[in-house]
């Protein structure tokens, strides 16, 4: 690329309100470590301190996701960094022509790329949406013990949990693991999970990424 090509411009929308800008900035970070290419700007919603881990959450935050990613300016894409896909078809109705996805299809699409028997595993004891729709007949659903919001995932407790979930679904015959909480990449436990289980581990954040990616190289 030259220096005077233009970057492809993703909006990133955190669902967790967060001033700390080593976790505010972590998906931006990864994937434009991944996919330089890419220029991300992240924006957090107001108010929602413990993200998203219930449907009542989420219907809260909807309306403050649809009003974050029409404060974007000059961008060539929306993602909603959540693997419940929160807003992303609000978005696209409220901003048609955009491009727009978030951290659930897009790992439900890669994980079917590595088997048929899906392990999910997140921190709510349902399926995020695009999980449940996409992989009816071929999931596995795993939450790890004490795990019931993505703030439980930054302790020690809570990292040894998701490892012994992971394990769990290896168990019951999963033949790879979908990461259903984006907050499962702000840790990074893919890799260790990788280690743990043997099975291929989908990060919620690489994915939307590599759909960013490939959006920038189709136009």
């Amino acid at each position: 690329m030259s220096q005077h090509e233009k970057k492809f411009k993703v909006g990133l929308i955190r669902v967790l309100t967060c001033e700390d800008p080593e976790v505010l900035y972590s998906h931006q970070r990864q994937i434009m470590e991944k996919f330089p290419t890419l220029d991300v700007e992240t924006k957090c919603i107001p108010d929602q301190p413990e993200g998203i881990h219930s449907p009542r959450l989420c219907e809260i935050a909807v309306p403050k996701i649809v009003e974050t990613a029409k404060s974007f300016q000059d961008v060539d894409m929306i993602i909603v960094s959540c693997a419940d896909d929160p807003g992303v078809r609000q978005i696209r109705e409220a901003l048609p022509g955009m491009s727009v996805t978030g951290g659930g299809e897009t790992t439900v699409a890669l994980a079917l790329r590595y088997g048929s028997k899906i392990g999910v595993l997140g921190i709510t004891d349902y399926a995020p949406d695009a999980y449940a729709r996409l992989l009816e007949g071929k999931m596995i659903l795993e939450k790890p013990d004490g795990v019931d919001s993505t703030l439980d995932l930054m302790t020690p407790e809570g990292r040894k949990q998701v490892i012994a979930s992971g394990k769990n679904l290896k168990e019951k015959g999963a033949e790879v693991i979908a990461l259903a909480c984006t907050g499962l990449a702000t840790i990074g436990v893919a890799k260790e999970l990788e280690e743990a289980t043997g099975l291929p581990v989908i990060d919620p954040v690489l994915a939307e990424g590599l759909f960013a990616y490939y959006e920038s190289i189709r136009r």
